[in-house]
């Protein structure tokens, strides 16, 4: 499998068709715009309902995209939290030629369980995907929204590739179990949402609330989201583990602010006035 992304990926969830003169927020020139700045990880799944889309953005620079998408979310309606979860072999196999078909690819690079499930053993998941992979139609498993000890299981019947959790100044629950397991068995942990949804780009550096952040932003002139991405990309050496910060945006313009967070570095002392921060462990 080609290698995850070395910096940053690029998560599609928000993505929309959408029908609009502004070219910062049109969603093909969005993805255009990661690749061409050497982004190669493009993050998906089926229960984002875009993969169609995201297959039209890579048409034509499929060998410059690390393709990752998921499935086990069967929605029932548009509400968070309305979803049921499938991963139950079958429904494996079928998610799987669902995502090929949507996406126009033949293989799927890194493909992830959504979600653990409550009544399927994740060795019987895990076995059905490790299918996939002798099939040819998959390169790398992964898994999302799992326990510690739902890793170290898949990972013996099949070498799990990376895991995918929330990882922010805001919410660092996967330090507690999941970040030991996952070095223990040398999985990359691709974090998603390292602006804790957003919300660190709301205001620019000036006008934030937050003393500790603003700071640190105006001294590298900097946003407050883009310190706040900076200290998910320094995770990777401070607790020695491969780390893909997986932001997501539908702007050409939030991409390239993104982007420039690769470069922050901070020192010591800022790392440690933003590790004290009050957060959400769980």
């Amino acid at each position: 499998m080609t290698p995850l992304a070395p910096r940053q990926g690029f998560g599609a969830m928000r993505l929309r068709d959408q029908t609009t003169d502004d070219t910062d927020r049109d969603p093909v020139a969005v993805i255009h715009a990661a690749l061409d700045a050497g982004i190669t990880m493009v993050d998906t799944a089926d229960a984002y309902r875009n993969e169609e889309l995201v297959g039209r953005a890579i048409h034509g620079r499929r060998d410059e995209v690390l393709l990752a998408s998921k499935f086990g979310l069967v929605w029932h309606g548009e509400l968070a939290g309305d979803f049921d979860v499938r991963a139950d072999p079958a429904y494996v196999r079928q998610a799987c030629e669902a995502s090929l078909r949507r996406l126009g690819v033949e293989v799927i690079d890194l493909y992830y369980l959504h979600h653990r499930s409550e009544t399927v053993p994740i060795e019987e998941t895990v076995g059905a995907m490790a299918e996939l992979v002798d099939q040819g139609k998959v390169r790398g498993l992964g898994l999302s929204n799992v326990t510690a000890n739902d890793l170290r299981r898949a990972h013996a019947v099949h070498p799990i590739v990376a895991l995918q959790e929330q990882w922010s100044l805001l919410q660092r629950g996967v330090e507690q179990e999941l970040l030991p397991a996952a070095a223990e068995l040398g999985v990359t942990i691709v974090a998603h949402s390292p602006t804790g949804h957003g919300l660190w780009h709301r205001t620019r550096a000036a006008d934030e609330p937050d003393a500790v952040v603003g700071t640190i932003a105006r001294t590298h002139d900097a946003t407050a989201g883009q310190v706040a991405l900076a200290w998910v990309h320094h995770r990777e050496h401070v607790h020695n583990v491969p780390v893909v910060p997986l932001p997501g945006t539908t702007r050409v313009s939030h991409l390239r602010a993104n982007l420039a967070a690769c470069d922050i570095r901070l020192s010591d002392d800022e790392l440690r006035q933003l590790d004290s921060l009050r957060v959400v462990r769980a």
